[in-house]
């Protein structure tokens, strides 16, 4: 039987897409070959790669006058591409921090430019949360502010879009796809494919086009967004299967009823888990309701010393990938769009089974 996967990324991935693609693996629509063989230059290959584009742009309701770019390197690597795309005419930015990727990519971001830090992270009754717009010390100068709208490792998320006078750069690797998103507030969307859009090898770059004449002189080509518009995201070889396989993820998403019905189920979900964590004297969420993650929930036990446990006997009734990230421990279930409601129900019913025998 197929265990429900609650790993952070790569995650889990709909059954059905994971049955298409065993099915074409080895001929795809009775051409001989796999598509991970074609050549991204065929006219089967760009096919594929403009259905999945088109795809992409009804689920987000994407305007033309936005570039949506398939790119390599992980989420990680735009750290670095965003300040090189958009400090050539104006070396300063506001980076709110959150979390842990936050900091990330300030600290790659304050290689290229006058990076202004705005520390948001707080508490709230001991809880982890988001201080409110009005406490952040804003650059009015700056090219852009960059914020990551839902920090994966620690399950904090923005309960509103900042309201800004600059263009706006979001990091939505861990929460793309999850819940209507309103693209036009927004000077660049980016996200790494490996939690809700498909499989690792694969980043998204939603961007305005009046930002493609930004970009520092000494950008390389490769990661320069306007060289990739023009060229269809093709300037170097794609990660083509990983494409491929988006593409069949957003076809699943349009059958399932598109964003807002995915953003129902997705609601439901949370709502079951953190329901079941808040009403039990055995397990704790750390974050503030308001900034409660959709996507990622973290939670420890009332003893500690029970975790190894608790992740062995979750293994072995197929629940996998519970362990919280390794840099604050503890337990974390994503709860992504591929991972069922069924899911859900079954770590439920195992918590209070476990909580019941040793609390």
């Amino acid at each position: 039987m197929r265990a429900y996967n609650f790993c952070a990324g790569p995650a889990a991935l709909p059954l059905a897409v994971l049955e298409k693609a065993q099915q074409e693996m080895l001929d795809w629509h009775g051409k001989g070959l796999s598509i991970m063989e074609m050549s991204h230059r065929s006219a089967d290959y760009v096919a594929v790669a403009e259905k999945a584009e088109a795809d992409l742009r009804r689920l987000m309701n994407i305007p033309e006058n936005y570039k949506v770019l398939f790119l390599q390197g992980g989420a990680s690597l735009q750290f670095s591409a965003i300040p090189l795309n958009l400090l050539g005419k104006n070396s300063q930015a506001d980076y709110i921090h959150t979390g842990i990727w936050s900091e990330k990519a300030y600290k790659e971001a304050q290689r290229y430019g006058d990076i202004n830090i705005i520390d948001a992270a707080t508490q709230i009754d001991g809880k982890f949360a988001i201080k409110p717009q009005h406490q952040w010390t804003l650059n009015s100068d700056a090219a852009y502010l960059h914020y990551v709208d839902n920090e994966t490792i620690g399950g904090l998320q923005f309960d509103q879009i900042p309201d800004v006078n600059v263009p706006l750069v979001a990091d939505f690797s861990s929460s793309i796809l999850s819940a209507p998103l309103d693209v036009t507030q927004f000077g660049i969307i980016y996200a790494g494919a490996q939690k809700n859009i498909g499989p690792a090898g694969l980043t998204l770059v939603i961007v305005r086009e009046d930002l493609l004449d930004q970009a520092r002189s000494d950008i390389p080509s490769i990661l320069k967004y306007s060289a990739q518009a023009k060229n269809d995201s093709m300037v170097n070889t794609p990660s083509t299967y990983a494409w491929y396989l988006s593409g069949l993820v957003f076809e699943w998403l349009l059958e399932q009823g598109g964003v807002d019905a995915i953003h129902q189920v997705n609601l439901e979900k949370a709502k079951l888990l953190y329901g079941y964590i808040d009403a039990s004297e055995f397990y704790n969420n750390p974050v503030a309701l308001p900034n409660r993650s959709l996507m990622n929930v973290p939670f420890t036990l009332l003893r500690t010393d029970l975790e190894k446990q608790f992740l062995q006997e979750a293994e072995a009734n197929h629940l996998l990938n519970l362990a919280g990230h390794r840099s604050v421990g503890g337990m974390r279930a994503s709860i992504y769009n591929a991972v069922p409601l069924e899911g859900i129900q079954a770590l439920v019913g195992f918590m209070d089974d476990f909580a019941q025998r040793h609390g």
